[in-house]
């Protein structure tokens, strides 16, 4: 890894705050779409002086970037960004939603199955939830469905230890403030009991979702929450997806994943995208240019048959062998022998 200085000389900011009334795109955006990170995380790498424009370090993110232009993070040079794409991902437990914890806690894109591209992902799940955690390739996508106003519902399942009503619950519509973070309204309703035990079901929806936003709310309740689902986000469900499986979601035709692709600036997607599982362990698929086809698999490379030679009426006459066990003969005159 190269690691970059913040440049302290002041005419060099200001050149590139300049800069930012060319046309063409913000360079936080251009590294999101890339997916080198999120918007936010950009900032910090800029900040950090680890990006470099046409080979001179940026102190500030206000800078656009043109066609032709060369980006750069940490020595390495930025590609163009793919078309938009986008997967479910069942998240297990014990993982936590970073590409890098300083705790050195198990993530989950160090345990992603392979094949898949570099990702981010669509906001988070703690390391005690799981369930459905979307992912793409586009940091102006993520950031679209990540907003309150693409009207996105986050749905859960919630198993939590304490007695409530239903009642207390619809309370929950009017919204609440809880240690002066003020949540919106949330949708929630008890599921029929099952058993004498003290645990009861809630499924959940809510549009926002702030950090630890269904167990906080629920614990106002005077409940302890120790399972926490995401069963769906918007209309992209968890599904039959098993821990640890990945899906893509087909884009293609869609037309919520086509109006999300506009609002973020997200290139079209490709009419050949289709639905992928990717489970743990599988191997990453080779990349073949278009057009290419193996030996094996081209019929016009394949050697043409040699005719079979025609069969002589002698061979159709003569007996087949048979394949079993030889038959014995007859027996012999005097019959067969005596044991004595």
């Amino acid at each position: 890894m190269v690691e970059h200085v913040l440049d302290p000389n002041p005419a060099g900011s200001l050149g590139q705050a300049s800069s930012a009334q060319a046309s063409g795109e913000r360079v936080a955006k251009a590294l999101a779409r890339a997916g080198v990170a999120s918007r936010r995380e950009v900032e910090r790498l800029i900040a950090a002086g680890r990006v470099m424009l046409n080979g001179e370090v940026l102190s500030t993110p206000a800078v656009k970037v043109d066609v032709g232009d060369v980006l750069t993070v940490d020595g390495r040079v930025v590609g163009a960004a793919e078309p938009a794409r986008l997967w479910r991902y069942h998240k297990p437990v014990g993982l936590v939603t970073t590409h890098s914890d300083p705790k050195g806690r198990p993530t989950v894109f160090e345990h992603l199955p392979r094949g898949l591209p570099r990702v981010i992902s669509v906001g988070r799940l703690d390391l005690n939830s799981e369930g459905l955690l979307l992912l793409t390739n586009d940091g102006g996508l993520a950031r679209s469905l990540e907003l309150p106003s693409s009207g996105l519902a986050r749905r859960y399942r919630a198993r939590a230890r304490g007695q409530v009503t239903q009642e207390a619950l619809d309370r929950l519509r009017d919204g609440l403030t809880v240690d002066g973070v003020v949540y919106g309204p949330v949708q929630a309703r008890l599921e029929p009991k099952t058993g004498e035990g003290v645990n009861r079901w809630i499924a959940l929806s809510l549009a926002e979702g702030k950090n630890r936003e269904v167990r906080k709310v629920l614990e106002a309740l005077g409940l302890s929450v120790n399972r926490l689902i995401r069963v769906a986000y918007g209309p992209h469900q968890l599904g039959d997806l098993k821990p640890g499986e990945v899906a893509e979601v087909d884009l293609h035709g869609n037309a919520i994943g086509g109006r999300l692709r506009s609002e973020a600036g997200a290139p079209p997607e490709p009419a050949e995208a289709k639905s992928k599982v990717y489970k743990a362990g599988w191997a990453k698929p080779k990349v073949r240019p278009a057009g290419f086809k193996t030996v094996r698999g081209s019929p016009a490379a394949r050697p043409p048959a040699k005719p079979s030679s025609p069969r002589s009426p002698k061979a159709d006459a003569r007996p087949r062998k048979s394949s079993g066990a030889r038959r014995r003969g007859p027996p012999k005159a005097g019959g067969p022998r005596r044991r004595g």
